[in-house]
Order: C-alpha cells, then structure tokens, then sequence
C-alpha cells in the first residue's frame, strides 16, 4: 500500500487503532503531509512518536488511560479491540488461573489508584509470569518515571502494531 495516495478517511481507518483508541494521532499525522518515506515502518512509527511525545500531558496521559487493563474485566468480557485481545493471547494472559487472574485483578486496581491510568507494557514475546514480575516491580515506580515508562511502551505497542501491517 501506498500511503502517499491514501485520503485522510483511509489513513485514518488504517493507521488509526496504531495507538490504542486515539485516531488524533494518524489526524495529525495526516494534517502534516503523507510522503513517500512514510511508506518505510521505521520512519512513520518515528513520526507517530514524534505526534504523541511533543503532545500536551493531557493528551498522553488520555491515551494511556484508553489501554484496556492486562486481564481485565473488558478481556473477560470480550471488549477488547481486536488487536488488544490478539496481543494479550499472545502472551497467553486470556489462559491466566484463577490465582493469576487475582493478583492481575489486585495489581490492577492499585496500580490504577497510584497512577491514574492502566499498567501498560508490550506483551509480545513476554509470558504471564514476565508480566507479573514487570507488573510487581513497576508499581514501585514514582509517577513521573511509570509516565514515561507506560509511553514507551505504548510506542513498542505502536511499532508492532505497524509491523503487522
């Protein structure tokens, strides 16, 4: 597919679920001018980073707070989007016992409380105990440092996302 040829509408369509529930960002990507260098996965997950880094707090910390919690009630109840509910099987978190799935639940609810937006972190690749750990030791962190850790992983979320395209 060539990007450059693509209207706003179909930029939108195709790259708007990159960066979980925030179209604004393939909006903007569009407002500044497709070229043919966006058509290299490196180079257009560079500028969509670009987007989200040099945005207002608000909007950053709105598009974490659109991710889904890692187990949570919307996997459970199958409302997750499509690429959310691939990338948590991957890592088999939709297969958690029911002690798993509770301590997810009670790391959840405080991480949640202390942060003010879900636990985030690139699943691919990782297993549940991975995540659990990452999960324990994370939840630690102060504010503004769990901020720009959750960022980062919403852009390797990104980059995959772009990948599989």
């Amino acid at each position: 597919m060539v990007l450059e040829k693509l209207n706003q509408a179909e930029i939108i369509d195709l790259l708007g679920s990159i960066y979980e529930h925030s179209p604004w960002v393939a909006e903007i990507l569009f407002s500044q001018g497709i070229t043919s260098q966006d058509n290299d996965v490196g180079f257009l997950a560079e500028r969509m980073k670009r987007i989200v880094d040099t945005s207002s707090e608000e909007m950053k910390l709105n598009l974490l707070q659109a991710h889904p919690e890692l187990a949570g009630k919307l996997a459970i109840s199958g409302n997750l989007t499509k690429d959310s509910t691939a990338e948590q099987a991957s890592a088999g978190l939709d297969q958690c016992s029911k002690e798993e799935f509770a301590e997810f639940s009670k790391l959840n609810f405080e991480y949640t409380k202390k942060f003010g937006h879900p636990f985030i972190i690139a699943v691919k690749g990782l297993t549940r105990s991975k995540i659990l750990t990452s999960f324990k030791q994370r939840i630690n962190n102060d504010s503004q440092m769990e901020f720009e850790t959750a960022l980062r992983e919403v852009h390797k979320i990104a980059l995959l996302r772009l990948k599989a395209l």
